[in-house]
């Protein structure tokens, strides 16, 4: 059937990006690092593993990827691959919106709301942590 053998080519496709964005990660490559994120998120080209995701994402955000650290605030805010934590998503979000990302942005005001205080300011500590640090 056409349809199948549409999808085993995309698959393999999918596959061989993986493969090379792995190859290109693990030498530091912070949009390769993201892209493997994507991967693991949605299972491009490798068995879907969240885990695995925020561990490729978190390179990339140390690097300044914003799309990485946007991810991690939305992995932190639905505990996904992660423990669902609105402090951390806070900060991620935070740190993205500095960047410019306009989706942190709305996002962190969404989550701020449902916050404490005291959740605020540690999020908002994190953040100044973490930009000082990258």
């Amino acid at each position: 059937d056409i349809h199948d053998s549409r999808a085993k080519a995309e698959q393999e496709e999918l596959t061989i990006k993986f493969k090379d964005n792995k190859a290109k990660a693990e030498q530091g490559n912070a949009k390769a690092q993201f892209n493997l994120g994507v991967s693991y998120t949605y299972g491009y080209g490798v068995s879907l593993d969240h885990r695995q995701a925020a561990k490729w994402f978190q390179k990339a955000a140390e690097q300044g990827n914003f799309n990485a650290q946007y991810n991690l605030g939305m992995m932190y805010a639905l505990g996904q691959g992660v423990i669902q934590d609105d402090v951390m998503a806070h900060m991620y979000w935070n740190v993205a919106a500095v960047s410019g990302h306009k989706g942190a942005a709305k996002n962190r005001g969404i989550i701020a709301k449902k916050m404490t205080p005291s959740q605020l300011a540690e999020a908002q500590k994190l953040a100044r942590e973490w930009m000082r640090k990258h």
